[in-house]
């Protein structure tokens, strides 16, 4: 053998195998790794999707709340019964009289009483506390109203089944309702009437 250098490997032997792999070797060493974080990727969506999947069944299963109840119209939780007659106040008109009526709210939240009327065209009324005054659950509240007999020919001679019309209001509704206060009171307003025009024909 003659010539200077390095020996270069023959065919088929370990030193040829590994001069021809290492090139190769280093193609594949960055589209390792390209893959390996692809994968990290993937992973981390699939997680993703699983938790949010899971999270949309849980919202979708959760127990339902009742709604909560609904505040009473006024007129279901208003009574209003007849008590006795009253002195006429000081300062009220000739044909007037005046008798005593007990308001309850039996439940709901505090109900305003913003007009009292009667049915007749020849009576007017009023209510003492003037209105509009309030009234809580609980805390039965005593009226007074007075009636004026403005003309004796539109009043009835006996009130068979009298009523008072009051509008209440709660933060519901606004209602009209006519409350029937029983015997006594129509055997009251009968007499009253009877003795307001009595000596008058108007």
């Amino acid at each position: 053998m003659s010539g200077i250098g390095p020996l270069e490997p023959g065919e088929g032997t370990r030193a040829w195998d590994t001069a021809q792999e290492a090139p190769l070797g280093r193609r594949r060493a960055p589209l390792a790794a390209l893959y390996a974080r692809h994968r990290r990727a993937v992973l981390a969506l699939a997680a993703t999707a699983a938790v949010l999947a899971g999270g949309g069944y849980l919202y979708a299963t959760r127990p339902q709340q009742p709604p909560p109840p609904e505040v009473p119209y006024p007129a279901q939780v208003v009574a209003m019964s007849y008590l006795r007659d009253r002195a006429t106040p000081p300062g009220a008109p000739a044909r007037s009289f005046s008798f005593e009526v007990l308001m309850r709210v039996e439940s709901g939240p505090a109900v305003t009483v913003t007009r009292v009327t009667q049915p007749y065209a020849g009576l007017s009324a009023a209510a003492a506390p003037h209105v509009p005054f309030r009234t809580k659950a609980g805390a039965p509240r005593k009226i007074t109203i007075t009636m004026h007999v403005t003309e004796c020919g539109k009043v009835p001679k006996d009130a068979g089944m009298p009523f008072l019309e009051v509008t209440l209001r709660n933060t519901r509704a606004i209602q009209i309702q006519s409350f029937i206060l029983g015997p006594h009171y129509a055997q009251h307003l009968s007499r009253a009437l009877k003795v307001a025009c009595s000596n008058s024909g108007t």
